[in-house]
């Protein structure tokens, strides 16, 4: 067991997300288990009170807790992507709620939120070529899905703006 993991608060689609999350990530990616209400509740006995489900090897935990609570794009997981391919696919299969932000940002069908970057990203902006790492977040910002040929161009100098 991860000594730190993620834990998901949702109304009453615990399972649904789960099962969801886990046929976009595929592998490495299963539910591991369900724990239902008791007796005790708060929730009907029966129902689904967690699910713990791992994604791309990383456990996390969707607790059916009611209304109370809503996702916010203050968090997110980040998807680390190495080709295009990738991440359109992502962004195609995560994308589906009501929002779609800037620098590969997006909220899923249940109001979660994903960021689904390069890792080239990472690199760069972990690079010493400050000049570089100002020229790749000037071509990402106005990106919502990332376009990684149009990132790796600027990075080499090929989308400089033009002054006037």
């Amino acid at each position: 067991m991860q000594k730190i993991s993620t834990f998901l608060w949702f109304d009453d689609q615990a399972e649904e997300a789960a099962k969801f999350y886990v046929s976009v990530f595929k592998k490495d990616s299963k539910i591991l288990r369900i724990a239902r209400y008791g007796d005790a509740g708060p929730g009907p006995k029966g129902s689904v009170m967690t699910v713990a489900f791992r994604l791309a090897g990383v456990e996390l935990t969707a607790l059916n807790g009611g209304p109370q609570f809503k996702f916010s794009p203050a968090i997110s997981l980040v998807v680390n992507c190495t080709t295009q391919k990738e991440i359109d696919t992502f962004w195609k299969k995560l994308s589906g709620g009501e929002w779609a932000g800037q620098c590969g940002w997006l909220v899923d069908k249940y109001g979660l939120s994903w960021q689904i970057v390069p890792t080239f990203i990472a690199e760069v902006m972990g690079s010493k070529d400050v000049e570089r790492s100002n020229r790749v977040m000037a071509a990402l910002m106005p990106m919502k899905k990332l376009d990684l040929a149009k990132l790796k161009a600027a990075a080499a100098g090929g989308a400089r703006k033009r002054k006037g």
